[in-house]
């Protein structure tokens, strides 16, 4: 089973556990007063998959050649951290979630009119320090759905390579999500999905490590521009 499954199978079985666990209409109450604390502290898993959007100049080589970047599809990625929540109120707290994102692009560059094609691929250790506002609904039985807003910086750990495109390693992301708290009888569960959107520019426009190679720069002289973004599965366990 290769690591990723493995993931997977992992993840399916916490939504298993809380499905089977948590009962919406009848029984007691789980944990009545872990929402009434000042702080509380947890930890989480996941999956992301990681975007990348260029645009586009126009340039155009001395012979003839117009490129194109993309990412044509995603590659599933990990991610792992800790959790501290700070209560507020009763439905607003403040979480931070600092952690390890990993994860891959594959990216194809094209051109125009001869159809010639390369491809990178740029792998990514993410440490990021998500600081989100959660809003929290009134809560029926074992469950309490929620929202969250907020930003989150990253700073790329994973050794850059002379490529056709590089990008920097510091980024800056504004995030939304949402998710539900599950009340299980010794913990809470909390599945959460997290919209992020990058607001850097993250192409290296000046490239003197390819000084020795000007036939790859004409990939990075096509591009104006390169944003991130990424779609976050986690799970909370508080």
């Amino acid at each position: 089973m290769s690591v990723q499954s493995a993931i997977v199978s992992f993840l399916l079985l916490c939504i298993s556990a809380a499905a089977g666990a948590v009962d919406l209409s009848t029984g007691p109450l789980n944990r009545p007063y872990s929402d009434g604390r000042a702080w509380h502290a947890g930890f989480y898993v996941g999956i992301n998959a990681q975007d990348i959007r260029f645009r586009h100049n126009g340039y155009i080589t001395e012979n003839g050649e117009s490129w194109f970047a993309d990412q044509p599809g995603y590659a599933p990625g990990f991610n792992v951290g800790g959790l501290v929540d700070f209560r507020l109120n009763d439905y607003f707290n403040v979480r931070f979630s600092p952690g390890l994102f990993f994860g891959s692009r594959d990216i194809k560059m094209r051109e125009a009119e001869s159809g010639e094609m390369y491809s990178q691929n740029i792998k990514s250790a993410l440490v990021v320090v998500p600081v989100d506002l959660k809003y929290s609904s009134v809560r029926y039985r074992n469950s309490r759905p929620y929202l969250t807003a907020g930003m989150m910086p990253a700073v790329d750990v994973a050794k850059k390579r002379t490529d056709y495109i590089k990008l920097k390693s510091f980024d800056f992301y504004l995030t939304a999500g949402f998710g539900c708290d599950f009340y299980l009888p010794f913990f809470k569960l909390n599945p959460e999905i997290k919209f992020c959107f990058g607001l850097t520019d993250m192409l290296v426009h000046r490239r003197d490590d390819l000084a020795e190679e000007p036939d790859r720069l004409k990939i990075t002289q096509s591009l104006k521009r390169a944003t991130t973004k990424m779609i976050v599965l986690s799970f909370y366990f508080e």
